[in-house]
């Protein structure tokens, strides 16, 4: 159970990084949209701090894509499980 856990983070933040360059988007201007400092966002993307799920949910809506596709709980960006 902790292993899935574990590669649940490792994958989200890889998602959202993605995510951000497949949109030729900086981490300054997702954390300004995000109403954060830019250091926070980064440790967002790297997993060194949990996301909040108000914060999921803003870039799902963002990126237009489910929340369970950032979640990898899907691999289809407009399915929700």
């Amino acid at each position: 159970m902790y292993y899935f856990i574990i590669i649940s983070v490792i994958k989200m933040k890889l998602r959202i990084k993605d995510l951000r360059e497949d949109n030729d988007l900086s981490q300054k201007k997702i954390s300004q949209f995000l109403m954060c400092d830019q250091s926070l966002y980064s440790k967002y993307e790297r997993s060194e701090r949990e996301i909040p799920l108000s914060l999921i949910i803003k870039l799902a809506d963002f990126y237009n894509v489910s929340v369970d596709y950032l979640l990898y709980r899907t691999d289809n960006p407009h399915i929700n499980k």
